[in-house]
């Protein structure tokens, strides 16, 4: 059977798609690229906000015109939604988040022990969703209370991936060529908690049991990080990069967002990760126009992401999500607000991420090339990420898809930077 997959949101839904391709292939079905090619499609749908919700919906239609005669739905959207994803066209199920793990086997009828057996083979996913690097999911789910997150509602409690299983996943991920893992989750910060375990435990055993070229890691909560944990990185194997969501730099508005970090303790936290990785990328998130956020509560936050020299970030207009805590708050910003706020954020973030790449000029770094962009007099330009997060191009005598080089940086062009690998 062919089947098409597609995913919408955070890398934990590209993680998860990930390894339905492997288990769908393992059973001898093709993943396709194109929807107007496929008997079966697995949309894994998001509702983080208004818009991902659209998307997701917008997802569902396009497969359905373009003929696939079954869809199933699954994700957050469609766990929140279950009866409104049921109605749309061509859905014949939909899967909640609680049964995603084992969607390819109750699909297909089969027991979902049969993947238990032996590794699975990666391949990257075809399409504009081919990727050289993979994304492992090892933990689901949170425990917190952030007012304004419904991924807690759509995901449920907190809940670990044993230690050896991530390791074996990884292992196999190495077998089948990966030069590079992303370990995704809800909560990545409180693996292992279940067993009075930490992350560091898990990163540990990567690096030590597995011959994994690189490992990075996807978003970390601030309050589940102290400086020992960056430790870690004097192992050259693990990016130097860390996702750090701040979610505002206003100590008032971060209280009623019943997040538990302070701008003074997230300032700390990355001075010291900065004090034992120097150079390391230190991106975040950022919701503009929360509730309640007045004018001035907003410029303290403008100006403390400033101070904090972020290589870049990611801006959220709140949108108010149904069964969050935040509806419920007085003080809702009018929508154009909202929107002059996400502007003056962006804007900022823009000009960080700039001063950032410049940093490199003249510095090398290695990059795993993900994608061959043409060819031209000068041979084969590559486009590949850096091991600080970098976006890198420069020209080979040969296509080294998914291959690491090291790269001195000549020059920033855009939101990249220009290099020369060295032999």
């Amino acid at each position: 059977m062919k089947i098409y997959l597609d995913t919408i949101g955070c890398r934990l839904n590209q993680a998860e798609v990930e390894r339905m391709a492997q288990e769908f292939r393992f059973l001898g079905h093709e993943i396709v690229a194109q929807a107007q090619d496929a008997e079966l499609a697995v949309i894994n749908t998001c509702a983080v906000t208004v818009e991902a919700a659209s998307d997701s919906r917008n997802r569902i239609r396009a497969a359905a015109r373009a003929g696939v005669p079954q869809i199933i739905a699954t994700g957050c959207w469609a766990t929140l939604e279950p009866a409104q994803a049921a109605a749309m066209p061509q859905v014949q199920r939909v899967i909640p988040n609680a049964q995603k793990d084992a969607l390819v086997a109750e699909v297909l009828g089969l027991p979902p022990e049969l993947f238990e057996r032996e590794p699975l083979e990666r391949e990257p996913l075809p399409g504009l969703r081919m990727r050289t690097r993979a994304f492992l999911k090892v933990q689901d789910g949170c425990n917190n209370h952030c007012t304004f997150c419904i991924t807690t509602v759509a995901r449920g409690a907190a809940r670990s991936y044993p230690l050896q299983e991530v390791v074996r996943r990884v292992q196999a991920a190495v077998a089948s060529g990966t030069q590079e893992v992303v370990l995704t989750g809800v909560h990545l910060g409180s693996w292992g908690q279940e067993w009075g375990l930490h992350l560091r435990h898990l990163i540990q055993a990567i690096l030590q049991d597995t011959d994994l070229p690189r490992l990075r890691l996807s978003s970390l909560e601030p309050w589940d990080l102290d400086e020992a944990f960056f430790r870690l990185w004097e192992n050259p194997r693990l990016c130097r990069h860390l996702h750090l969501p701040l979610q505002s730099g206003s100590r008032s508005v971060l209280r009623r967002m019943a997040r538990k970090t302070t701008p003074e303790s997230f300032r700390a936290l990355v001075q010291a990760a900065r004090s034992v990785v120097p150079h390391i990328a230190i991106t975040t998130d950022i919701i503009a126009g929360f509730p309640g956020e007045t004018e001035a509560e907003f410029r303290e936050s403008l100006e403390f992401v400033e101070a904090m020299e972020f290589a870049g970030g990611h801006v959220f207009t709140y949108s108010p999500r149904p069964g969050t805590a935040a509806t419920r708050l007085p003080g809702q910003v009018p929508p154009e607000i909202r929107k002059q706020r996400n502007a003056a954020y962006r804007a900022l973030f823009a000009r960080q991420a700039q001063t950032y790449r410049q940093r490199f000029v003249g510095r090398t770094e290695e990059v795993l090339w993900e994608s061959i962009l043409e060819r031209d007099e000068q041979g084969w330009r590559l486009e590949g990420l850096g091991s600080h997060y970098l976006r890198v191009v420069a020209h080979a005598d040969q296509p080294l898809w998914n291959q690491i080089s090291r790269v001195r940086l000549n020059q920033v062009e855009g939101e990249r930077l220009v290099g020369q690998i060295v032999a």
